[in-house]
């Protein structure tokens, strides 16, 4: 796992509540950050990771079992948020319905939200649901961090060429969105999330140590591109 300073910090997450409607959020202060994406691009799997907590969300091989808006803290003001997986999820048109109102509800109003990480398979980038999100983020005025999960599944150079589209799509609707390269099996792009995540949530961030003549390293989060 990730010897980056936030590691530990991130590895408090802890689960608080699941909310099936509006009202059952917890109090609207503070700052969270929210994970979307749709059904078995890998959400789960990422906030997992990012955490180093095996089993804080669920996963599973049945596609869209997130069903709920479920709450994770880091501390008495800063959370992490899995929404539901938008697409697979075989449920009722009235239940999937109310998915919906309650996921635009808390886009829209929430105060606390500080920047929207949404889950893309590096396979199928940008589907219209993704293109929808940005959008909303842009008109918006949301932070939007990507990530391009399942690396793994594809070579480094096609890898690379998923991203290099990201970041053509990207160019062409001037916006905050960033871009990187994530692979929860290969512990791939976890310093870069963290920083992301560090800054939104204005967690302060702790330097490394550095032995005498030690030049430093670039931030992950300031080049996102990078493997």
């Amino acid at each position: 796992m990730s010897a980056h300073p936030l590691a530990d910090y991130f590895r408090r997450a802890y689960f608080v509540l699941s909310a099936q409607k509006p009202a059952d959020l917890p109090p609207d202060s503070g700052a969270e950050v929210a994970f979307a994406g749709r059904s078995n691009a890998g959400k789960s799997s990422a906030l997992n990771t990012i955490t180093d907590h095996r089993g804080l969300a669920r996963t599973s091989k049945t596609p869209g079992r997130t069903q709920l808006i479920n709450y994770f803290a880091l501390d008495d003001e800063r959370r992490l948020v899995d929404l539901p997986g938008y697409g697979y999820a075989k449920v009722s048109a009235e239940i999937r319905e109310n998915w919906q109102a309650a996921m635009d509800h808390y886009l829209q109003h929430r105060v606390s939200l500080a920047g929207l990480v949404l889950i893309m398979d590096i396979r199928q980038a940008l589907t219209p649901f993704d293109t929808d999100m940005l959008a909303w983020c842009r008109d918006m005025d949301m932070p939007a961090h990507i990530l391009l999960t399942k690396a793994d599944k594809l070579s480094r150079s096609e890898a690379r060429a998923v991203l290099d589209k990201v970041h053509h799509y990207l160019a062409q609707y001037p916006s905050t969105a960033t871009v990187q390269i994530f692979s929860a099996l290969k512990k791939q792009g976890i310093d870069a999330a963290h920083e992301v995540l560090a800054q939104w949530l204005k967690i302060e961030i702790p330097q490394a140590k550095k032995s005498p003549g030690h030049k430093g390293r670039e931030s992950g989060a300031d080049n996102k591109s990078r493997f």
